[in-house]
C-alpha cells in the first residue's frame, strides 16, 4: 500500500489500529507512551515504538505539544498512520525533527487502505509513503510504568 508522506521517514514495528481519533491531551500518557483515554477502544494499549494507525487526532494544538513530548522522552510512536492529512501529527513530527532531529513518520491513506490495518500486523513505513505488512512481527518491546 502507498500513502502520501506528510512527513517523511522511515520506520518499523507493530501496527496499534482504531477507527476512532484520539484527543493526545488527556488521552496519551507521554511518560510512558500508553493510551489513558478511559473512553477510547486503545484504553490501556501501549503505543510507544509502534506504528499508530488512527483516522485523525481529535481536539486542539495541544496534542502537537504532547506528542512533542513522547519524542522527547523517548515514548512516541514509531509513526503515524492517518485518513488524510492531520496537522498537528505533522505540525509535532516537523517540530521533533528541528529540536531533537528525531522525525515521527506521518503518512496519509485514503479511506480503503487505513480500512485494511489490523492491530498486531508488523509494518515498514518508507520515507516514500510505502507501507510493508509482514506477516510474522519480530519480539516487540512495551511500556513500562
Amino acid at each position: 500500500m502507498v500513502g502520501r508522506p506528510l512527513v517523511s521517514a522511515s520506520a518499523a514495528g507493530e501496527a496499534l489500529v482504531s477507527s476512532e481519533p484520539l484527543s493526545f491531551w488527556g488521552g496519551f500518557d507521554y511518560r510512558t507512551g500508553t493510551i489513558i483515554d478511559t473512553r477510547h477502544p486503545l484504553k490501556g494499549e501501549c503505543a510507544s515504538g509502534r506504528i499508530l494507525a488512527l483516522p485523525s487526532s481529535k481536539g486542539s494544538s495541544t496534542a502537537t505539544a504532547v506528542l512533542l513530548e513522547s519524542v522527547r522522552a523517548g515514548t512516541a510512536p514509531a509513526a503515524i498512520l492517518c485518513r488524510g492529512a492531520d496537522p498537528y501529527f505533522a505540525l509535532a513530527s516537523i517540530v521533533a525533527d528541528e529540536m531533537y532531529g528525531r522525525p515521527i513518520p506521518v503518512v496519509a491513506l485514503q479511506d480503503d487502505d487505513f480500512a485494511d490495518l489490523r492491530s498486531g500486523e508488523w509494518l515498514i513505513v518508507g520515507g516514500d509513503g510505502r507501507i510493508v505488512i509482514w506477516p510474522r512481527p519480530p519480539r516487540l518491546r512495551r511500556c513500562q510504568g
